[in-house]
């Protein structure tokens, strides 16, 4: 059985945990984390869960990442499938963590640091963790210097031992163009000699680094690393690992295979991590993240086939209106380069000027959905190319006007309720483009808009799925009911 779990930064629940028996297929099992930002009322973009690593030591699981802002945190259970235990944190200041228990019981961690929070990187430090691994018990120390040598920006540090040697695997260079390192010493504070063992070299594959060695049952040796892909995010890649010479040179002779076979394993079973929902169950899918901590007021599964996505008063900016803050949008990952996906929702208005829809979320994004009317409702593309930086209010395309096919009577203050009854959302993504489309009754389509270039966020990738928000102040919130969301080639 494999486990990885994954930088999660402000989305949660947080640190993903997958599971597989080959190194290829993996699933989603869970999360260790469910609350981060407790008090925040507005998407804390970029914060939070920074490179994590996850260990098994005397028949527990553990995990340890940093957040730059708060400090180091470990989290433990027996089951990663179950639940994980309340976060503890081990230490302040410094980032991307992992733990080495020694055959004597003594415990290590190296960890990275951030530049933008600390005003340094580029070295690493080790010092000594009591014994459960819950806090520093020794003064750290520089093991290595990677401006000294030619290796800018080192970090995400990983931590082994193989035959005697201490081992430290690293990336440096960037993350778009930078390149794997593996350094060994026979003393945890080093002196460590070292060596690129990963880099793209003459391959079309950029930055391949930052990530974790597997020795398996079967006397193989693997490596999984990301490659940053822009708008698509930080996607694994698996290569694998050669100790014939006593250094790690991963991928054909320290370059990247793009193809190659399996790990020997004795599995059958082929799944990709779920990505389509139907909406059945009475929980929330696993592949499903909010944009802060989830609070109930944001939305609710049913029993009665379909996800109530309640609307969002919009944080104030002041004369802009767009979702980058907004906290309550329902995203998950990107499923390919190329991909189609389809939703059913019904939209219950109960205040002027709410809106909602399907949406590719960036630092640059787009949407199609419906905005409330006096007589009824707009269906609208809504473009804001650069929401992260200026903070701009949406490009806004009406494309439609649909009446409502349930309206109630005002009341005294309050605007009518009222309601539209199954409409259809499409997006389709190829060449880190947009397209979208709408439907009444999902057989005829019709084109929503022009084409759209789907962005990045904050250290994370294009995410898709929907929005609920309202522009005004007070009043009742309204809501979708999303019936499904199907993915397909």
């Amino acid at each position: 059985d494999y486990y990885l779990t994954a930088s999660s930064f402000n989305c949660m629940p947080g640190l993903p945990i997958l599971h597989s028996k080959d190194l290829v297929n993996w699933e989603i099992i869970g999360h260790a984390l469910r609350s981060q930002f407790p008090d925040s009322v507005r998407t804390q973009h970029g914060m939070g869960v920074y490179a994590p690593s996850i260990r098994y030591h005397s028949g527990e699981f553990y995990i340890y990442w940093g957040d730059p802002d708060r400090g180091i945190f470990m989290v433990k259970t027996k089951d990663p499938a179950g639940e994980w235990e309340k976060p503890v944190m081990v230490g302040l200041g410094y980032i991307d963590t992992t733990p080495l228990w020694d055959e004597d019981g003594r415990c290590y961690l190296v960890n990275g640091w951030a530049n933008s929070r600390i005003g340094f990187n580029g070295v690493l430090t080790v010092r000594e963790l009591s014994a459960d691994g819950t806090r520093a018990i020794g003064e750290p120390c520089i093991v290595f210097d990677g401006d000294a040598t030619g290796n800018v920006t080192t970090e995400g540090p990983k931590f082994y031992k193989r035959d005697g040697w201490y081992w430290i695997l690293c990336p440096a260079g960037g993350v778009a163009g930078g390149w794997q390192l593996a350094m060994r010493s026979k003393s945890p504070y080093g002196p460590y000699e070292w060596k690129r063992v990963l880099e793209r070299g003459k391959t079309t594959m950029n930055g391949p680094h930052q990530g974790g060695w597997i020795h398996t049952k079967y006397g193989e040796d693997w490596f999984i690393h990301f490659q940053d892909k822009g708008p698509y995010g930080r996607v694994c890649h698996l290569q694998p690992v050669d100790w014939s010479s006593g250094w790690p040179v991963m991928g054909n002779a320290g370059e990247p295979y793009w193809k190659f076979r399996k790990p020997k394993s004795d599995s059958k079973t082929i799944v990709n991590p779920v990505e389509t929902d139907e909406f059945d169950s009475s929980k929330l899918g696993m592949q499903w993240q909010w944009q802060n901590d989830y609070k109930e007021s944001y939305g609710q599964a049913t029993s009665m086939g379909f996800f109530r996505l309640f609307t969002y008063a919009l944080p104030e900016l002041g004369d802009v209106s767009n979702l980058w803050y907004v906290p309550n949008m329902l995203l998950q990952k990107t499923p390919a380069d190329e991909f189609t996906a389809t939703t059913k929702l019904s939209f219950c208005s109960r205040n002027s000027d709410q809106y909602v829809g399907l949406v590719c979320m960036s630092a640059e994004y787009s949407s199609v959905g419906l905005q409330r009317t006096e007589d009824g409702y707009e269906l609208q593309i809504r473009h804001n190319p650069n929401a992260m930086r200026t903070h701009l209010t949406d490009e806004v395309l009406t494309v439609d006007t649909l009446k409502p096919t349930q309206k109630g009577t005002p009341r005294k203050g309050r605007p009518a309720e009222m309601h539209i009854k199954d409409v259809y959302l499409r997006m389709s993504i190829k060449d880190s483009k947009v397209n979208y489309a709408y439907s009444i009754d999902g057989k005829k389509w019709k084109k929503a808009g022009g084409e759209y270039a789907m962005g990045k966020g904050r250290w994370i990738g294009s995410k898709i799925g929907f929005f609920a928000v309202d522009p005004n102040k007070t009043g009742r919130k309204g809501f979708i009911d999303i019936d499904w969301f199907r993915i397909s080639r």
